[in-house]
């Protein structure tokens, strides 16, 4: 039952593949939070293809969150969407769908970075006040942490994602995605039975992290045949996320953060837990990862998300919602974190 002076918020997630509609109130409970993802032959994501799966979609999975939450659309408070990053035409679909909803119910609307989403829904749902977050997805990959009004990115990726390089090196070595076992999943199985370190190339510049040679060389030793496809993907992991484990140390080191927070589709991956457990467990810090339904792209995310927003007084104009394909998360004012403590300090490798 809706509690007294409640908000609620119905958010939109359409950055990629998955089109999703979460409904969240504004003392933390997620009502509903329906995905419907688009899954193409190869494994991989077209844009267009994925915005018209969107498109299709979209009424049904409003509804149904609607239906989920036990709420009449008039009931709903705010609307917000993911404004980017993303891909151009999925986030313009979603968009189209929230400002419909908007201005047909006549509600707020709120435009969410999708980034900063992964980080607030992660400190929902692990309890968590003010980690130092590792976020790893097919999308993207940062080390973020709040300093002084916004998200600072003390490390990210100079290429490719994580989550892109594991994917494109699982096609080029023929696996296709499974129901309930993406490509990155797969990989993780052949690495279980992986037992020989294979020579790679490692990239940690300064703060940052570079794929592009490691996925390259990794492809070009599977075309050789000189090595088993289960030492591949074992080696592929351990360097991959070696280099993640000593970017996010060093930002825990710098930052003196006391919690650690891993989200992301990525996060699913064991190693790279244990990995990172390890990490914070050295520097005395609490370590958590996102639960899966909440670590995936989702609307609850942007949902609660929105609500923080609309609750410090961010509202977006329908002639100013259009979408941001490359809004980094460093670029976004979060006024509900003002009160958090620390003071920012640039680092310097």
């Amino acid at each position: 039952m809706r509690e007294a002076g409640e908000l609620i918020c119905l958010g939109i997630e359409s950055t990629a593949d998955d089109f999703s509609v979460g409904i969240v109130s504004s003392g933390g409970e997620i009502l509903a939070n329906i995905i419907d993802a688009y899954i193409s032959p190869d494994g991989g994501i077209h844009p267009r293809e994925a915005a018209r799966h969107h498109a299709e979609v979209a009424g049904k999975v409003v509804a149904k969150a609607l239906e989920v939450a036990g709420l009449g659309a008039n009931e709903v408070d705010v609307i917000a969407f993911s404004q980017g990053p993303g891909m151009g035409p999925c986030l313009r679909t979603g968009a189209t769908v929230a400002r419909a909803l908007a201005s047909f119910l006549n509600k707020p609307l709120v435009g969410v970075n999708h980034c900063v989403a992964h980080v607030e829904i992660g400190r929902l749902a692990c309890q968590m006040e003010d980690p130092l977050t590792l976020y790893v997805s097919g999308g993207n990959t940062l080390v973020t942490a709040y300093e002084a009004g916004r998200y600072r990115v003390f490390g990210e990726t100079l290429d490719i994602p994580i989550g892109n390089c594991l994917d494109v090196f699982a096609r080029e070595a023929g696996l296709r995605p499974r129901p309930g076992k993406p490509l990155g999943a797969l990989v993780e199985e052949l690495a279980r039975e992986g037992h020989e370190l294979v020579p790679l190339p490692y990239v940690v510049k300064g703060m940052d992290l570079s794929f592009s040679g490691l996925l390259t060389a990794t492809i070009r030793l599977l075309r050789s045949g000189r090595y088993r496809l289960e030492d591949l993907c074992f080696s592929l992991q351990e360097v991959a996320f070696s280099m993640l484990a000593e970017v996010t140390e060093r930002a825990l080191a710098h930052t003196e953060k006391s919690e650690l927070l891993l989200t992301g589709g990525a996060a699913a991956n064991k190693r790279l837990r244990s990995m990172l457990q390890e990490v914070a467990r050295e520097h005395g810090a609490r370590f958590a990862v996102v639960p899966r339904e909440l670590a995936l792209d989702n609307g609850a995310m942007i949902a609660w998300t929105g609500l923080l927003a609309y609750q410090s007084g961010i509202r977006t104009p329908i002639g100013e919602s259009y979408v941001r394909p490359r809004w980094r998360i460093d670029e976004v004012p979060v006024p509900w974190r003002e009160d958090a403590r620390g003071v920012f300090r640039p680092f310097r490798p």
